[in-house]
């Protein structure tokens, strides 16, 4: 094989509101935690039983990051692709932590809002102005990842028109 591969898509509900912290240049970073479950009936008694997986999602898209801010909020249903990433720090008491992170940056990130939860309507992405590529991500209802299009800083001002006409 000549290359690899590092692409991680989840489809889950936010646990908490975004967390969002500024750059020392005011561009917004959002940290999400997302949980995806899965469930199964026991063979053995029947019983419906659900395990959850919590994940660290980091935002540095800068227009993805501010749909996150304005638009996410706690139970939201949420589809995000992303790079797999793990940190290693160390804490106060000198012990190596690490911590393996979905991080979404530059144009190979999409996050697609696929309920409300609470937070208002669905809002386009925007392109991380770093990395030269534009990438889109929104929609309203249970609507596709899309990709493409033109920056919109963040606004929702493409899905306001929406009506019933989708092609699909």
């Amino acid at each position: 094989m000549a290359g690899s591969v590092n692409k991680v898509i989840l489809v889950g509900n936010l646990g908490k509101d975004p967390e969002v912290r500024r750059t020392q240049d005011g561009r917004p970073i959002a940290n999400l935690s997302i949980a995806t479950s899965e469930s199964w009936r026991d063979k053995g008694t029947g019983e419906r039983r659900e395990k959850t997986e919590w994940h660290r999602v980091v935002i540095f898209n800068e227009g993805l990051a501010k749909v996150a801010e304005q638009y996410l909020k706690k139970g939201a249903k949420v589809y995000i692709e992303g790079q797999l990433q793990t940190r290693k720090w160390t804490d106060q008491s000198g012990v190596e932590k690490y911590s393996t992170e979905v991080v979404l940056q530059g144009f190979n990130s999409t996050m697609t809002m696929l309920s409300d939860g609470g937070g208002g309507r669905g809002g386009g992405g925007g392109d991380d102005r770093g990395s030269g590529g534009g990438n889109y991500g929104g929609g309203v209802g249970g609507a596709a990842p899309r990709r493409g299009g033109q920056d919109n800083g963040g606004q929702s001002s493409r899905f306001d028109n929406m009506d019933d006409d989708i092609p699909f």
